[in-house]
C-alpha cells in the first residue's frame, strides 16, 4: 500500500475503535459548544478527501452527489443520521481510500491545479493534496475524541 495512503488509513481505523462503543443516537449528539456531532465529522473526513482530491482536478467524486453535500466544507448536520449511514460511512473509509490509491497509479489528475487551503498551505499537484489530508483528518479526530467524552 503507498505510504501516504497508509498514513490516512491508520488513523482512520483507530477513530472507528474510539467510536465503537458509542450508540447511534450518542453518535447524533451535537455537544454544547459545537455546530456539528460525530457521524458528520466522519463523513466530512470522506467529503473532504474527496474535494481535496477529485474536485479540485474537475473530477467526478467516488461518492454521490448527495453524500458528498450533505458532509462537505460548510455543511452541518440537517438531520438525524442512522446505522446505515454509519455503515456507509465506515464502508467509505476504505473504499475512497482504496479507489484513490489506484487512482495515483494513474493520470487521472495530471492537470491538478495549484491551490492555498485555508490553512495555508500551498498545494501543486495531487500528491501534496494526499500529504495534505492526515493533517485535515487529524483535526476531526481530535474532534471526534472531544466529542465522544462529552456524549
Amino acid at each position: 500500500m503507498n505510504q501516504a495512503i497508509q498514513i490516512i488509513v491508520k488513523p482512520r481505523i483507530k477513530v472507528l475503535e474510539i467510536i465503537q462503543p458509542l450508540t447511534i443516537e450518542q453518535l447524533n449528539v451535537i455537544p454544547a459548544g459545537f455546530n456539528n456531532n460525530i457521524i458528520w465529522n466522519l463523513g466530512h473526513m470522506i467529503a473532504a478527501q474527496q474535494g481535496i482530491c477529485y474536485k479540485r482536478a474537475g473530477l467526478d467524486t467516488i461518492v454521490d452527489e448527495a453524500f458528498f453535500n450533505r458532509y462537505k466544507p460548510g455543511s452541518k448536520p440537517e438531520q438525524f443520521l442512522d446505522a446505515a449511514e454509519l455503515e456507509k460511512i465506515t464502508g467509505l473509509f476504505s473504499s475512497t481510500l482504496t479507489q484513490l490509491e489506484a487512482d495515483l497509479n494513474t493520470d487521472i489528475f495530471a492537470n491538478y491545479p495549484a491551490w492555498t487551503t485555508r490553512y495555508g498551505a500551498d498545494l501543486s499537484n495531487v500528491n501534496e493534496a494526499v500529504a495534505f489530508l492526515p493533517f485535515h483528518e487529524g483535526l476531526h479526530i481530535g474532534t471526534v475524541i472531544a466529542m465522544s467524552k462529552l456524549v
